[in-house]
């Protein structure tokens, strides 16, 4: 989609998550100068689909776009309710969504300030976040779990760098998983932060035992030798 085309043909093939308030929102980005236009869709998920959208120089830059009906609301009011930056964050659909994606925009700011591998927050708007493109040549970077590291224990290594740094940046990432790390070029890239959650959080330890049991999994399954309590020690007593 570039700014000239029409949207209901473009927007058509691409779901439920183009709503005439969402259209004016992407546009408004457009005319903002953030990207000439929408490109494809890297990922479709239950609650956001993700799009590369191309500058003006021929750059491309990630669109992560939140549904406003579809949406896990009380799932999402669960995660924001418990972080004291939203405490006066008022209940209602699209209240809850926005601030949802402030939250994500937020924390990858946070991350990316203390030198965690992340996409680059660029902007947001509403439902609709901009993000730095993590690949080369047109060609997304793939997740981990599609792209096993060629050296496993350094990739991993790297990972729970990672988690150290963000644990000491006051922030759990909550949901990590081998489907929310990016292989890029063999190392290791964080997104989806919109359930990263502050370690003020009363579940703050419990997110972080679940992400170190997830990645230590999947680095077993692949052949690794790693304990989960070592891990955990690793991450908050450096």
């Amino acid at each position: 989609m570039s700014s000239k085309s029409k949207p209901k043909e473009e927007f058509k093939t691409w779901g439920d998550v183009f709503d005439q308030f969402t259209q004016r929102t992407v546009y408004k980005l457009i005319k903002q100068g953030h990207f000439e236009g929408l490109e494809s869709p890297i990922s479709i998920g239950k609650e956001s689909n993700v799009f590369s959208a191309i500058k003006k120089d021929g750059t491309r830059l990630m669109v992560k776009i939140y549904r406003l009906e579809t949406c896990d609301f009380n799932r999402m009011y669960d995660y924001i309710k418990d972080d004291s930056r939203f405490d006066r964050l008022k209940k209602g659909k699209r209240n809850i969504i926005f601030s949802w994606v402030q939250r994500e925009y937020r924390n990858l700011m946070k991350a990316r300030e203390a030198n965690i591998s992340v996409p680059t927050p660029i902007t947001f708007s509403n439902n609709v976040l901009v993000l730095e493109y993590v690949g080369d040549n047109g060609v997304f970077a793939p997740k981990l779990k599609d792209e096993i590291p060629k050296n496993p224990k350094v990739f991993f290594e790297k990972i729970i760098s990672n988690i150290h740094k963000l644990y000491k940046a006051g922030l759990v990432h909550a949901d990590l998983s081998a489907f929310n790390i990016l292989n890029y070029n063999e190392k290791p890239v964080f997104i989806d932060f919109s359930q990263c959650t502050t370690l003020e959080s009363s579940r703050a330890k419990e997110y972080l035992e679940r992400d170190i049991r997830n990645i230590c999994i999947f680095f077993r399954k692949i052949g690794l030798h790693v304990n989960e309590d070592g891990v955990k020690k690793q991450i908050i007593e450096k």
